[in-house]
């Protein structure tokens, strides 16, 4: 069950997580650039993939085409935030993550990290962000800092609710507000905001499905440390509840797309998503300790989806 944290004269290969995604790579660095980038996830990028793709929604639906050197920005300002966040939530959960097997590692809660570096590090990333931040309008600018409360407030949902997800989601799908204030308030002003709301609203509970799955791999420690989560609050209903969920997403999504453009043909662009969601939720298997895993980390591919649908309405729109 529970697993003996980590200390800083363990080999490599015990420094490095089993679910990393470059795991050789980390493991050729030395030892304290290998704590810090596994610190801020560098070697797990779905994270900031799941943070980017909403950004890229709210660009691409604006029909203002590729918008490359945007979406390069954005992407940097999700690598850079996404990793400041996991700085940050491992900081503030440093006690909680050593008795909870999974996360026993990590740089801070091993000890590998102290929490003076770990600060420092997460002023670097910070700093990172700040020049993206200053690449945008004013406008995109007011949105992008109205989230620094949500993603204060993170951290500790965890320990006073049962659904950490929906707040994760709040702060996660940030990027989709900033983008559309970016380049769809540019070119609409005022115009189309309840679809993006709607939009917005779906990737709130798309998160809260994916990461009630990914929450599946930490039930039984997350119980017993008394660490809440949704995969915890609906018990044996999890495949059903992930299914509402997404079901919901595209609901809301269609809405949204509806909201902007009032097309049958525009709303059917969803369907490759909706059956990507369908095949996580017909596929999911709590019981195997890889799958839950596996279909998380597919929705980066859900994302480029629905940014692909984002993209195909936001140029038929701006053709009218």
């Amino acid at each position: 069950m529970n697993q003996t944290p980590q200390t800083p004269d363990n080999t490599a290969s015990d420094a490095v997580v089993p679910d990393s995604e470059h795991r050789g790579l980390v493991e050729r660095l030395p030892q304290l650039p290998r704590d810090l980038a596994q610190l801020a996830r560098f070697d797990r990028p779905i994270g900031w993939w799941l943070l980017f793709w909403p950004c890229v929604f709210g660009v691409w639906l604006a029909g203002a085409g590729l918008q490359v050197a945007m979406l390069a920005w954005f992407l940097l300002g999700a690598i850079a935030m996404r990793g400041a966040g996991c700085v940050y939530n491992d900081i503030v959960d440093a006690d909680l993550d050593a008795r909870v097997a999974r996360t026993a590692a990590r740089p801070v809660a091993s000890g590998r990290i102290s929490k003076k570096l770990a600060w420092g590090w997460l002023i670097t990333l910070c700093l990172i962000g700040l020049i993206v931040l200053l690449q945008l309008r004013f406008e995109a600018q007011l949105v992008a800092l109205a989230s620094l409360a949500l993603v204060a407030a993170y951290p500790f949902m965890k320990r006073i609710t049962w659904w950490p997800q929906a707040w994760l989601g709040m702060v996660f799908n940030w990027g989709l507000l900033v983008a559309w204030a970016q380049l769809g308030y540019a070119a609409f002003g005022n115009q189309h905001w309840d679809a993006i709301a709607a939009l917005y609203a779906g990737c709130v509970t798309w998160v809260i499905g994916f990461d009630t799955i990914y929450a599946l791999q930490d039930r039984e420690d997350d119980a017993l440390v008394g660490i809440r989560s949704s995969a915890l609050r609906m018990g044996g209903q999890v495949k059903a509840g992930v299914a509402g969920f997404y079901a919901a997403t595209i609901g809301l999504w269609a809405l949204g797309i509806w909201l902007y453009r009032p097309d049958p043909v525009a709303v059917m662009a969803l369907l490759p998503v909706a059956l990507h969601l369908f095949w996580q939720v017909a596929t999911l298997d709590a019981d195997d300790p890889a799958n839950p895993l596996d279909r998380f980390r597919s929705n980066r591919w859900a994302g480029a989806l629905m940014a692909i649908a984002c993209f195909i309405v936001g140029n038929a729109h701006a053709g009218v």
